[in-house]
């Protein structure tokens, strides 16, 4: 359980900073994604810091709710696959470093809902 609450923590500390990155600086990542599209950065900046209050509520639940948790994992699960989708087909006119930015956060986030089945299945197998 300690696994589980610790690297969802982690989760909701990445995105809620990069979620505040996005919604207080706009200009500055639309000109690393060469765009002047700021309103997207702003929008998914504060789906971020929503993302991330729920999954820091569902972190610290004592015993911790499974279907939330899968709920996060779910979440974490789409936003890669969309973040792929986006990387693989370059639907969006922006720099090659504004997709590499894609790729690496879906990276993360990948991680993050592996290590969250992780850890769900350890509380699974202890119970």
């Amino acid at each position: 359980m300690k696994m589980l609450k610790n690297v969802m923590l982690i989760n909701a500390i990445s995105s809620g900073a990069t979620g505040l990155g996005l919604a207080v600086f706009p200009k500055a990542v639309a000109g690393l994604f060469e765009t002047t599209a700021t309103m997207p950065f702003i929008e998914v900046g504060i789906f971020l810091l929503a993302f991330a209050a729920l999954v820091f509520s569902v972190s610290r639940g004592n015993p911790m709710n499974v279907r939330a948790v899968r709920l996060v994992i779910v979440l974490d699960t789409l936003w890669v696959v969309g973040s792929a989708a986006i990387v693989l087909f370059q639907v969006f006119p922006i720099s090659a470093l504004g997709y590499v930015f894609i790729g690496a956060v879906a990276v993360w986030v990948a991680a993050m809902a592996y290590l969250q089945s992780a850890g769900l299945r350890q509380i699974s197998v202890s119970r």
